[in-house]
């Protein structure tokens, strides 16, 4: 495959960035080998802080860091950063609006042979309940980097999520990305597909599939899930009107839900939602666990012309 994890563009870009601004801190939950925050600790040893597996204890730290000015951001695994964590973020962090970044690896399905307890697929869903919580996830490395670029810039708590396993390249490094506004990959009439993270590339050859049989699709990464570009939604609606959406999360508060609470505000459109079906995980491949839950390009291609016809 030419690609790579995003965890690792979450730990070449940081490295960078904490360069830039000695107020960024790592606040680690001793799984920096995981996380790819090992290289932050050794090359910037004051600006980084291990409180062992103790992840609300690291809220808690990273709440006070705030408080005086520094910009911490938290890093371990999505189920814990979205659960384990969770009282702390929205009491600590979230309600005062500080200044904290949540950076969580293993999110999705992606964790595979690691089986249920690591494969969080509520992580963005419950993240995106919270009030001043911005929630993000890249398609690829190079997205993941401009992403966590532009979340040290902007002020308050984000939560990015990030994959274990490499993934295919979609942009490369002079891609730009604000916050909030989606990217929109390809152009068409007959339906939009809205997609968001790791799951990205399955949704690209969905397209292109589509295309090849004479049917055009409007292809968008919905990157930020929180605050979604409901203009582009809304887009999606008014010159389409048939609404997939794609995503390596489960189908109940994720980017499914997100849209569907548009479309029905709206009272127009029709969304039918690709992603995991309500169910926990299991050990086993990546692939097969993706099929299981009928988040396959052949899935997405199907409800396409279901939706076309």
């Amino acid at each position: 495959m030419n690609g790579l994890p995003t965890r690792d563009g979450l730990g070449d870009e940081i490295l960078v960035l904490g360069k830039e601004m000695p107020e960024l801190y790592v606040i680690d939950c001793d799984i920096s080998k995981s996380t790819k925050t090992m290289e932050f600790g050794k090359q910037l040893p004051n600006q980084h802080v291990n409180v062992g597996i103790a992840e609300q204890n690291a809220a808690g730290v990273a709440a006070g860091l705030a408080t005086c000015g520094k910009m911490p951001f938290v890093s371990t695994y999505a189920v814990f950063g979205s659960m384990r964590m969770l009282e702390q973020i929205r009491q600590e962090i979230c309600y005062p609006n500080l200044n904290v970044k949540i950076v969580c690896s293993h999110g999705g399905l992606t964790p595979a042979n690691d089986g249920a307890s690591h494969q969080c697929i509520e992580d963005m869903g419950i993240m995106r309940t919270l009030p001043n919580m911005t929630v993000i996830m890249g398609a690829d490395y190079y997205s993941t980097r401009k992403l966590v670029r532009e979340a040290a810039k902007m002020h308050g708590p984000v939560y990015i999520r990030f994959t274990r396993d490499a993934i295919p390249f979609i942009y490369d490094e002079n891609e730009e990305f604000i916050i909030g506004k989606a990217k929109q990959l390809k152009e068409g009439k007959d339906v939009a597909i809205i997609a968001i993270g790791d799951i990205m590339s399955q949704a690209l050859e969905a397209a292109t599939q589509l295309e090849e049989q004479g049917i055009t699709v409007r292809l968008l990464d919905m990157h930020t899930l929180k605050p979604i570009d409901e203009k582009a939604v809304l887009s999606c609606i008014e010159d389409i009107g048939k609404i997939i959406t794609v995503e390596d999360h489960n189908i109940i508060n994720g980017l499914g839900s997100a849209v569907s609470e548009i479309v029905a505000r709206e009272g127009k459109g029709i969304v039918r939602r690709v992603g995991v079906q309500d169910q926990f995980g299991e050990s086993g491949p990546y692939e097969d666990l993706l099929a299981k839950n009928g988040i396959t390009v052949q899935d997405i291609v199907l409800i396409a012309k279901e939706l076309v016809k």
